[in-house]
């Protein structure tokens, strides 16, 4: 009788422990996922209201940009400075200052990259009837376009040096103008243009160069490549033994094609900004070139070159190198942290440190101005981001800052 009672409550009291256990087990899983959505929505901005920003119809977008980039709108006149993701219709004029660029997306699809120091006229960005119509002029500066598939009723042309040269399919080209000289050039890395000069036209290939001067291609040729850079090497690092580092550059020609000069410059900032430009050296016909007494500091450096005919090469991918000096590392302090969301994944980040320091983020590189104050753009898929500040001597500090707010989170 004992054995039998004891054996019920057994029963009994396993049917309610396996039950509670279960409630319990139920409430914490959804409990985790509710936390881990609301810190994955948190992280990913989800609970952040998209812009909703309304553009005109039959407009071409700039949707990413840098530096001083302005847009002078036909109807008004009136010049706006870029700060966000913006429109441009037609009869606008974009203008890039020397540390600005922009890249734009046209009605087809296409995309153009306005490099520093141009001026490009957007004159045509229509969709009739299923067609579109894209037609841009380059005063000056440099442009370079690519288009993907195309259909049959797609144009998409640009006016350079009294010549029309629509793209074709599939078509990566850069377009040069010279606003003092009227002339100007084209290369075709993929696909094709065709141009226009006078009634008269003619393909543009693949791999091919072609020089414009008054109302006729007077240069035709294969397309060459830069120089490929030696030493020194992309992300070397060189020591200042306390007079000065010397600095040897040394390259060689693409294809082993001799040129007959080359240009080389030397600046502290990855976008070759005029005034931060060190050497500027265009008519050096040996492959090698030695700097003296180089101060510590992150230094930037490309080449291209001129072949006998008189075709200038594409300039070649910039390569770094640091200058160091063994020696404590003094931390460098920074202050009014601001962060402004620009549209999208863009950010704009400022602040205030010593004059002259070199501000890093996210590929982003700056100087800070004689009042110290240093204003950065970046694009980050996170909320946060790591700023690097620099100077002369080798002297470096770090600030992890928030996006959503522009508080340091940490130091390092």
């Amino acid at each position: 009788m004992d054995e039998k009672r004891y054996s019920k409550f057994y029963v009994d009291w396993w049917n309610i422990r396996k039950s509670t256990v279960y409630a319990i087990v139920a409430v914490v899983l959804i409990g985790g996922i509710l936390l881990l959505g609301g810190w994955i929505a948190s992280r990913n901005d989800w609970f952040v209201p998209a812009e909703q920003t309304e553009f005109p119809k039959d407009t071409a977008r700039i949707i990413t940009f840098e530096g001083e980039v302005r847009i002078v709108r036909a109807a008004t006149r009136e010049t706006i400075l870029v700060t966000k993701e913006t429109y441009v219709a037609a009869g606008d004029t974009i203008q890039t200052q020397a540390d600005g660029r922009a890249i734009i997306r046209m009605i087809d699809g296409s995309v153009y990259s306005v490099r520093p120091n141009s001026t490009v006229v957007v004159k045509s960005t229509t969709s009739l009837f299923g067609g579109k119509d894209v037609r841009v002029s380059l005063g000056d500066g440099q442009l370079n376009v690519r288009t993907d598939e195309q259909p049959d009723d797609v144009k998409n042309i640009v006016e350079l040096a009294n010549s029309e040269n629509q793209l074709l399919p599939k078509t990566d080209a850069m377009f040069n103008a010279d606003a003092q000289t009227n002339g100007g050039e084209i290369r075709i890395s993929r696909g094709g243009v065709e141009t226009s000069i006078g009634g008269e036209k003619t393909t543009i290939r693949e791999n091919e160069f072609a020089s414009v001067s008054g109302g006729k291609i007077t240069t035709r040729e294969k397309l060459l490549a830069p120089p490929v850079p030696l030493s020194p090497a992309n992300g070397a690092q060189v020591t200042d033994t306390g007079r000065g580092a010397n600095v040897t550059f040394t390259w060689q020609d693409a294809e082993g094609v001799p040129a007959a000069s080359y240009f080389l410059q030397v600046s502290r900032s990855p976008t070759f900004a005029s005034d931060s430009i060190m050497v500027d050296l265009s008519t050096l016909t040996g492959r090698e070139y030695r700097l003296a007494s180089m101060m510590p500091g992150i230094y930037y450096w490309r080449l291209r070159a001129t072949s006998r005919s008189g075709q200038t090469t594409n300039w070649n991918e910039s390569w770094k190198f640091n200058v160091v000096r063994a020696g404590d590392n003094v931390g460098i302090e920074a202050v009014e942290w601001k962060v402004e969301r620009v549209g999208g994944l863009v950010y704009l980040i400022t602040g205030r440190t010593r004059p002259g320091m070199n501000v890093r983020s996210r590929g982003r590189e700056t100087f800070a101005g004689p009042d110290g104050a240093f204003r950065l753009q970046i694009t980050s898929p996170s909320v946060e981001t790591t700023v690097d500040i620099g100077d002369d001597q080798g002297n470096r500090s770090g600030y992890v800052i928030s996006l959503r707010n522009g508080n340091v989170l940490r130091r390092y």
